[in-house]
């Protein structure tokens, strides 16, 4: 049984949710794990999946039709070599829920979605109902195609292996769809799902200009993530990027500081593995507290400045 894990990448180096993936991977195989880096030019982050503890053979795949990551041709790139193993693994990011759907799809198996937990190479946990229940799933499918939730498994050690490296000619471009165009945000500030620290604001804050007044100087005095609820963001005080909840980025930080946030199931769905909590809220109701590991009844206008000076 051998296991199949995509890589997260920029052609150049891995992304952290693959790690992750990786040790959901080992959790399922009693074989080999390997790792598939479909990209242009992707050797070197081919080169740094070889060195990740755990995996035996890395495949770069490389060809222009995958410099854009469309999830059409990197479907078809996984599929070529499918029937070689029992299970395909995706990180459940953006672009991991893009692919595996199409790859189920194509396998005709069904899709495990958001696993946390691998019971037997055949049964995962996953949650539902916003994390309030805990489903186990058990499949029969001969390949078994897994989101792997990242909060849910310890990143694997990113030096300490020697796979081999086998380079194969990367798929045609499919003709489905073309790459127009990409929008990037870019922050000094960590990536959220990356970051060791995050910072969030709600509704409490009032507007755009004080959620920046009073959350940024926390953020960059402790270099941590800047969040949001869902509330903060469709009040328009956050871009939606920066929401952290069942609908927005499913975060487990070392530390997540929620300042003025009452705790909607939705929110907390999204924070609740975070290691440390820390909650500032002048409503000792919130049910924030009944997550956080420490609480501050306090206004979040005199709490958070005075916290940024102690710092």
């Amino acid at each position: 049984m051998t296991v199949l894990v995509i890589a997260e990448h920029d052609h150049a180096t891995l992304k952290p949710a693959t790690l992750n993936t990786v040790t959901a991977g080992i959790a399922c195989a009693s074989g080999d794990v390997h790792v598939l880096v479909a990209g242009a030019n992707a050797a070197e982050a081919g080169k740094a999946a070889s060195q990740v503890a755990g995996v035996a053979k890395v495949i770069v795949a490389d060809s222009p039709s995958l410099a854009e990551n469309l999830a059409e041709n990197v479907a078809a790139q996984v599929l070529a070599i499918a029937k070689n193993y029992s299970h395909i693994l995706f990180p459940s990011t953006a672009n991991g829920k893009n692919v595996a759907p199409r790859v189920a799809a194509l396998l005709d198996v069904a899709q495990i979605s958001d696993i946390t937990k691998v019971d037997s190479p055949d049964t995962f946990e996953r949650p539902i109902y916003a994390g309030n229940a805990i489903a186990i799933v058990q499949s029969s499918d001969a390949i078994k195609v897994v989101t792997v939730r990242t909060t849910g498994f310890d990143a694997a050690a990113a030096t300490g292996g020697s796979a081999a490296i086998e380079t194969v000619d990367g798929v045609a471009d499919s003709g489905k769809s073309s790459f127009v165009g990409r929008e990037v945000t870019k922050s000094e500030r960590p990536e959220l799902t990356a970051a060791k620290i995050i910072v969030s604001g709600g509704r409490a804050l009032g507007s755009a200009e004080k959620f920046q007044e009073v959350m940024a100087p926390l953020a960059d005095k402790l270099n941590a993530g800047l969040g949001a609820s869902r509330a903060a963001v469709d009040a328009g005080y956050a871009p939606n990027d920066w929401q952290v909840g069942q609908t927005g980025k499913i975060v487990a930080p070392q530390l997540y500081i929620a300042c003025g946030i009452s705790g909607a199931i939705q929110h907390l769905a999204g924070m609740k593995d975070s290691k440390v909590i820390v909650a500032i809220n002048k409503d000792e109701e919130a049910p924030i507290f009944s997550v956080a590991d420490y609480g501050l009844v306090a206004d979040l206008f005199t709490a958070v400045p005075e916290l940024v000076k102690a710092l």
